[in-house]
């Protein structure tokens, strides 16, 4: 939806609180509040209460080309707060105060990396609940990709700070490819600097619940932020996405494109976008796209797309929400030549997702997540013939 907003410094914003580093200054959610009114707050395992955070059940094992830096840092480190961002919710502002580990990745100023670096966390257990803050630093014209990968069982709530100086490109994914038992609670920011380039990868299969915030600002004129995500939402499982794109500088870009697929009894999928264009925005440009396909009965997409506008001197504004069944024609065309019903389905999905694993160009990892879609799909197949045989 699309709405006019007040003209004011403040953001006139309901879906985006005013900030505090402050715990005390977030109430504890009771689910009525619009931005937790998708989540089921019974299975956060108390992260937006008052659960114990002290765990260490997270283990961080990096793979960095020459001059790069992956370190851990101090609290106090001038890093920390870098990206100008001040928690919105309690889990946020309970992950910035009480962080047992905080990582750091710099990539230094013009470095064009030939390969990216790959940060894997990897969680031995749910008790007790970990929190954990990581910076990723592009410095000016340089041209970087960091993966970073989410395995294993745990309870987690983190911050991502990520800042793109001046005329820099960076490439972050984060891969949600949890145990099944894992809860997630992710905010990501991004300052995007002047004429700088972001293309943030969101990719959530695993766990139990995850939810993330991904939100991008701009330091600058001529920033381009790309908000590219994938999900498969399987038997159970809670998979939210929220994003917020705030135009705050002029001749700025955003393209936001989500693409989820959900299968079994249960399955929920949740994708909130918001893009805020602010009086000072003139000349943007933006658009935000969500589409879920839905396989099987019993799942459930909530697709909420929505525009703020303060000024209407843009070059252009636009958004798009779909949510459906399978292409009874695509099938029908596949299985009139030949191919059987589950290799259409399996032709279809790989065509749905195939659009956004190719930009993210990582070739490992794409190739990872094609296997991952096909091991998705064959607990459907699994399922359906099981179904046939005892009925």
């Amino acid at each position: 939806m699309a709405r006019a907003v007040e003209t004011s410094d403040r953001v006139a914003s309901h879906l985006h609180p005013a900030g505090s580093f402050d715990v005390d200054a977030h109430a504890v959610p009771t689910g009525r509040e619009e931005i937790w009114r998708f989540t089921p707050l019974k299975r956060l395992r108390g992260l937006h209460q008052d659960a114990d955070l002290t765990g260490g059940t997270l283990h961080a094992e990096a793979h960095a080309p020459e001059g790069v830096t992956v370190e851990r840092i101090e609290r106090d480190s001038a890093l920390i707060g870098s990206s100008r961002y001040v928690p919105t919710d309690r889990v946020s502002a309970r992950a910035w105060r009480d962080a047992s580990v905080a990582w750091a990745v710099t990539i230094p100023q013009e470095a064009e990396l030939d390969e990216p670096v790959l940060v894997t966390l990897t969680g031995d257990g749910l008790e007790p609940a970990t929190a954990t803050h990581t910076v990723v630093t592009a410095k000016a014209h340089s041209r970087s990709t960091v993966v970073l990968r989410f395995e294993g069982s745990a309870v987690l709530a983190e911050n991502i700070e990520l800042v793109v100086e001046d005329g820099a490109h960076l490439t972050f994914v984060v891969v949600a490819d949890w145990a099944d038992d894992a809860v997630h609670h992710s905010t990501q920011h991004a300052l995007v600097g002047r004429d700088a380039a972001l293309r943030h990868v969101a990719v959530s299969f695993g766990g139990d619940l995850v939810r993330h915030n991904a939100s991008v600002e701009y330091a600058g004129p001529g920033g381009q932020a790309e908000m590219l995500g994938l999900y498969f939402a399987d038997a159970g499982q809670h998979l939210e996405h929220r994003l917020f794109v705030d135009h705050n500088a002029p001749k700025t870009r955003s393209n936001v494109d989500y693409k989820g697929a959900l299968q079994g009894e249960g399955a929920h999928a949740v994708w909130i976008g918001d893009v805020l264009i602010r009086k000072v925005a003139e000349g943007i440009e933006t658009y935000e796209s969500n589409r879920n396909l839905v396989l099987t009965d019993g799942c459930q997409a909530d697709s909420v797309p929505n525009l703020e506008i303060e000024t209407g001197e843009i070059e252009g504004a636009g958004h798009a929400s779909t949510t459906g069944r399978f292409d009874d024609q695509q099938l029908f065309y596949l299985q009139s030549r030949g191919i059987h019903e589950d290799e259409a389905r399996r032709l279809v999905v790989h065509g749905f997702f195939a659009d956004i694993i190719r930009k993210i160009g990582v070739p490992q990892i794409e190739a990872r997540l094609l296997a991952t879609v096909e091991a998705e799909l064959a607990k459907n197949v699994i399922k359906t013939v099981a179904a046939e045989v005892s009925g």
